[in-house]
């Protein structure tokens, strides 16, 4: 691994940095709290930067938290050629032992970030200690969104038209965003739009990947995290895999897609309370 400068954005309460793990460059976010329980390593959904997990990581108080930017997406650039969600975990595992974390982590895949997190536990069961599946499914494998929702997500126009996401928000995401609209301003604020052959990579990650061949492999204590008017994910697949993952636990909020940050008051005591539980 090369050893490169780390530039800094900020340095308390979260430090913003950019490392280079052999030509790769990501934007790493760590927020550094309390040492009492592992580091939380997040993935995040498909386009989406590090921002717009900040209400869910501020409401975690004493979790310390790691987050970068997907490659191609925010701050970290897209690579040269396309990758699979076992590259990512790869890098994952690399940037945690660059960052000095040799210790065990948990993890916490949202959406897109999901299936990433599950890869990830399956690869490297030492170094996940449990596992947050939030909004997600066990992939291609799935109970699949209506065609009128999917047919608004294969491109990143959300990201980039801060209008069109007024326009088809509600009906993507679901739960709060129905009821207020002004949360979909609040929401495009921290957006920033992927990075060139950014979105389109992380569509192709996810071609033809499917967890469910090896989820009763999974040892990891799991908790799985749904909202019951969830567009994108239909509830059923939280309880597919809540059923395949061995010492898996199901939670149900009354909510859309985007229930960490629309509820993240409300969840974010859910998830420390599993962290913080004696094995």
């Amino acid at each position: 691994m090369r050893e490169t400068s780390i530039s800094s954005e900020s340095i308390s309460p979260v430090q913003i940095q950019t490392v280079d793990l052999d030509g790769q460059a990501l934007r790493v976010a760590v927020w550094h709290r309390s040492d009492a329980s592992p580091p939380l390593l997040i993935f995040n959904g498909i386009g989406a930067n590090l921002e717009l997990v900040k209400p869910f990581v501020s409401a975690l108080e004493d979790v310390s938290v790691i987050i970068f930017d997907i490659p191609g997406v925010g701050g970290s650039p897209a690579p040269v050629m396309p990758y699979r969600f076992s590259t990512l975990s790869v890098l994952a595992d690399r940037l945690l032992s660059h960052l000095g974390y040799d210790c065990p982590v948990d993890v916490l895949g949202v959406s897109w970030g999901g299936a990433l997190a599950q890869q990830f536990a399956r690869l490297y069961p030492g170094r996940c200690r449990r596992l947050i599946l939030a909004a997600t499914s066990p992939g291609v494998i799935m109970v699949p969104a209506k065609l009128s929702v999917l047919s608004k997500l294969i491109g990143a126009r959300r990201y980039s038209d801060p209008a069109y996401l007024q326009q088809v928000g509600a009906e993507i995401y679901g739960g709060a965003y129905r009821r207020d609209p002004t949360l979909l301003k609040e929401h495009s604020r921290h957006i920033q739009a992927p990075r060139g052959r950014g979105y389109l990579y992380q569509l192709l990650a996810a071609w033809g990947w499917s967890s469910l061949p090896w989820l009763g492999a999974l040892r990891q204590r799991t908790l799985v995290m749904h909202g019951n008017d969830d567009p994108i994910v239909p509830l059923t697949n939280a309880k597919i895999l809540a059923a395949c993952i061995r010492d898996a636990t199901l939670y149900v909020i009354d909510d859309g897609h985007l229930f960490l940050i629309t509820r993240a008051k409300q969840v974010a005591p859910v998830v420390r309370k599993f962290l913080r539980e004696v094995a």
